[in-house]
């Protein structure tokens, strides 16, 4: 099962953006590699191995319960409430297609839809996650170029810019005026601070907030070794990547905190 380690950690990312949850999000990878321990002609080729191991993943996804903790269940209950708002399949799509960047054809055939009902489920997953929340997005990002496209990328999908900042102290001045809705963060910073840090800081000033981390090291996150973001943008990330990520954790975020 060498060949499959790579992918597992951006099944992962997939599983807990789906999810809105680490816990559940981890239960629903573990169970794709516990099949494949359990039936090892379900480990899939090399070549194949991205795609089979996701469509493994949307067949138990589609077929189970979620496997929610106890101390889960209250907050679990309302997002599951809020999805039924959703068009069904259109998140799963649209998260295989901007976050882990797969093609409408492997889409389609990871969640079983022709192409073209692929194409419809991720452009009508665009519209309707962006309408469900409107917040304020504080920016923490070192780079003023790539600091001014986000600013362009949350001002145009409708949002506001709470602040920005480009240090870990800058980022406590900037985001402790006031309350941010949520927080997009590099995680290496101007001054070789950590990203990190300032947003646990800013965590602890303003309790659960909705965080988006920007990395070009996502692996590194992905270990499963201490609790990690739920959101994770792999540098050089693409608008749409962004676009769905801050939806996905607005989205989760308003079954508590957003108006």
């Amino acid at each position: 099962m060498d060949h499959i380690a790579g992918h597992i950690p951006f099944l992962r990312r997939y599983a807990r953006a789906l999810t809105g949850n680490q816990t559940t999000g981890d239960a629903y990878a573990a169970a794709v590699l516990e099949a494949m321990i359990a039936d090892p002609a379900t480990i899939p080729d090399p070549s194949a191995a991205r795609v089979e191991m996701f469509r493994m993943f949307h067949g138990i996804w589609t077929s189970s319960g979620a496997p929610v903790a106890d101390e889960e269940r209250g907050r679990a209950a309302k997002v599951q409430e809020h999805l039924k708002s959703l068009t069904p399949g259109t998140r799963e799509a649209l998260l295989l297609h901007s976050m882990e960047d797969f093609a409408p054809a492997h889409v389609a055939e990871i969640i079983g839809a022709s192409v073209e009902e692929a194409e419809k489920l991720i452009r009508i997953g665009q519209e309707e996650l962006a309408s469900s929340a409107r917040g304020k997005v504080l920016i923490i990002e070192d780079e003023p170029v790539i600091s001014l496209d986000l600013e362009n990328i949350v001002t145009e999908a409708g949002h506001a810019v709470f602040g920005v900042a480009q240090t870990h102290e800058e980022a406590l001045q900037v985001g402790t005026d006031g309350r941010p809705d949520l927080i997009l963060a590099d995680i290496r910073l101007a001054d070789e601070s950590s990203g990190i840090d300032a947003v646990n800081d800013l965590l602890k000033a303003h309790g659960d907030l909705p965080v988006i981390f920007i990395t070009a090291y996502p692996e590194r996150l992905l270990t499963g070794e201490k609790p990690e973001p739920a959101f994770l943008i792999t540098k050089p990330f693409r608008t749409e990547q962004v676009l769905s990520a801050i939806s996905q954790a607005m989205f989760f975020s308003s079954t508590e905190t957003l108006a």
